[in-house]
């Protein structure tokens, strides 16, 4: 009985050494095999630095190039300078703008000269169409006194021949001799100055604006000068006209000294080595003697620099004979040497440029024929009384 117990726990641990054999063994053939192929192997550099996160997962050739996208600079749109049209020749080309002032000194005086017979009331006629385009008294009894003369010698009646000897006579009142031009050529190492003077409202800033066009297109270079320091809107206006032709403006605070920004810009022009610096001032009230005290400060101080070569007054020739006592004000106070007669294609009448010549002599050497940037031309007299005159007489 001891051998049967015996021989049954003999062959339990046999049974329980087998099972602990095989068991095993099945488990491990259940395992995946293991993936095949080369394997990467990171290490870590003994310098003890740490690592980027993406060296420890991609190989070095896998990861993306970091692409820059540069922006293109911006550049700011160049203006495109405007180029004013030859000053030569305008008066002839703007001669349709003075329509209405044919009407009166041409048609008009043409038809009563060509009649028959002219009696004392034609020529009263005569005088009074004259006076009207504001000639002026004196001048009309000088142009009458002489046609008088030239019809009863001559005895003409003809059309062609009496328009003739009006153009000649009215011509002569407009006195072609007269020096007109502009001194605008740089002179003793410093530009020519021009001081512009005028009351607000007769279109001084932008008659300022156009001379510097005028003179850009005979080929100068320009500097604008805002010495009219009372009205921001005027530095703003004539800093318009200069970037316009590629002129530069100087200009100071609002409310500042006038004198100073002359003084300023005529430095400027000299350091720059512009041809010419055109100033503007501020409209005067000619009735008010510390205003006019000032402008002739304004002119004395740019004298520190060199003498003004060019005064030219501003006059509106729709104001008639009243814009002549505003011109004798200005010329005690500054010595003018040209007129600049604006405005004279509205309802302006063209006698207002002899009777300007006449009361102040001094010329008119521009005129205003519209509100264009280039319809401001040079004055010929011989021109204009054509223009007047009208094609067809």
């Amino acid at each position: 009985m001891e051998y049967v117990v015996a021989a049954v726990i003999l062959l339990v641990v046999l049974v329980a050494g087998v099972v602990g054999l095989v068991v095993p063994r099945l488990r491990r053939r259940q395992l995946p095999p293991p993936a095949s192929g080369p394997t990467t192997t990171i290490e870590r550099p003994p310098t003890g630095e740490q690592e980027d996160p993406l060296q420890l997962i991609l190989p070095e050739e896998e990861l993306p190039p970091l692409v820059v996208e540069e922006k293109p600079p911006v550049q700011e749109p160049v203006r495109e300078l405007e180029k004013p049209e030859p000053a030569a020749g305008r008066l002839v080309r703007l001669r349709a703008r003075l329509a209405r002032s044919q009407s009166v000194l041409g048609r008009g005086l043409l038809s009563v000269l060509s009649r028959d017979h002219l009696d004392d009331e034609d020529w009263e006629e005569i005088e009074d169409s004259l006076i009207s385009a504001d000639v002026g008294v004196e001048a009309t009894q000088v142009i009458v006194a002489r046609l008088r003369e030239r019809v009863r010698v001559l005895g003409t009646r003809n059309v062609a021949e009496v328009r003739e000897q009006l153009a000649e006579e009215l011509t002569a009142a407009l006195e072609p001799d007269l020096d007109r031009s502009l001194k605008t050529a740089p002179h003793d190492g410093r530009p020519a100055v021009l001081l512009v003077v005028g009351v607000n409202g007769a279109g001084k800033t932008t008659t300022v604006g156009k001379i510097g066009r005028v003179l850009v297109a005979e080929g100068r270079t320009v500097l604008f000068g805002a010495a009219d320091t009372f009205r921001a809107a005027a530095a703003d206006q004539l800093q318009t006209w200069g970037e316009r032709v590629g002129a530069e403006t100087v200009r100071g605070p609002e409310g500042g000294d006038p004198a100073s920004v002359a003084f300023d810009a005529v430095k400027r022009g000299t350091d720059l080595g512009v041809d010419t610096v055109i100033i503007d001032t501020a409209g005067r009230l000619q009735n008010k003697v510390g205003l006019m005290d000032e402008l002739g400060k304004v002119k004395r101080v740019v004298e520190k620099q060199g003498p003004v070569d060019e005064t030219l007054l501003i006059l509106d020739a729709t104001t008639g004979q009243n814009g002549l006592e505003q011109a004798r004000v200005f010329t005690d106070v500054v010595d003018v040497t040209g007129v600049v007669l604006t405005k004279l294609d509205g309802t302006a009448k063209g006698g207002i440029v002899i009777a300007v010549q006449r009361k102040l002599g001094i010329p008119v050497k521009l005129v205003g024929l519209g509100e264009g940037p280039d319809d401001l031309a040079p004055f010929e007299p011989a021109a204009f009384v054509e223009a007047l005159l009208g094609s067809d007489g």
